[in-house]
């Protein structure tokens, strides 16, 4: 937290490290600002690079990706029957399961701040047993992959050139590096996704698809 830019509430108040210092410095020199040795929360252009940065990553990792994705996870009631959500739970979705029907669940927040989850179907907060739920996770910078990471630089740039500089010649150069980093950020998910066209998940898939080479072989 800092208290020198209200507003700016995902400024660091531990020790940054080189990658996110240096991503910061990614950011500034991408719309002409000198790079910084530290996150100083006096400099309101680091301040704004700083918090763009977060909230871009934020907003990328939470479209779900195959690194930040995790499948049937249960969860535990705590001593109330609540469903408590970690704070690095993006989003969360009852799996495809017997034991989940009847239920749809939704994250909610109580008004201490805490997240818990919420059955509509049963207009209710109290859960009697543990559900497996699909999870998308949110990431420190350190562990995003390195196409996603570019990505989510590349939009970040772009933001902060728009609240900073408003020249919308270097927004428009921006916004052709955040196009072209989207799509290597692509690539890299439907290589490590495994993806096919008829939609069936990977760990039900028995489909081999036709290989010409198959045509030469001799049984």
């Amino acid at each position: 937290m800092t208290t020198s830019f209200p507003g700016y509430r995902d400024y660091p108040t531990t020790p940054v490290t080189p990658l996110q210092r240096g991503a910061v410095n990614e950011v500034l020199q991408s719309i002409g600002q000198a790079p910084v040795s530290t996150l100083d929360s006096s400099n309101p252009d680091v301040a704004i690079a700083w918090n763009t940065l977060v909230s871009s990553s934020r907003d990328i990792q939470a479209e779900g990706w195959t690194f930040n994705r995790e499948y049937h996870v249960q969860l535990t009631r705590d001593e109330n029957n609540k469903l408590l959500v970690p704070a690095n739970y993006i989003q969360i979705d009852l799996t495809n399961d017997p034991s989940n029907l009847n239920h749809d669940a939704v994250i909610r927040t109580d008004a201490t701040g805490q997240r818990y989850l919420y059955d509509r179907f049963q207009h209710s907060d109290n859960w009697y047993y543990n559900p497996y739920v699909d999870v998308i996770l949110k990431f420190d910078w350190e562990d995003i992959p390195i196409p996603i990471a570019n990505y989510v630089i590349a939009r970040a740039a772009a933001i902060t050139s728009s609240r900073i500089t408003g020249d919308t010649t270097q927004y428009k150069m921006l916004q052709e590096r955040e196009d072209y980093c989207r799509a290597q950020a692509m690539e890299y998910e439907t290589s490590q996704g495994d993806y096919n066209f008829l939609g069936i998940d990977r760990s039900d898939n028995m489909y081999q698809p036709f290989s010409p080479v198959d045509m030469l072989r001799r049984f």
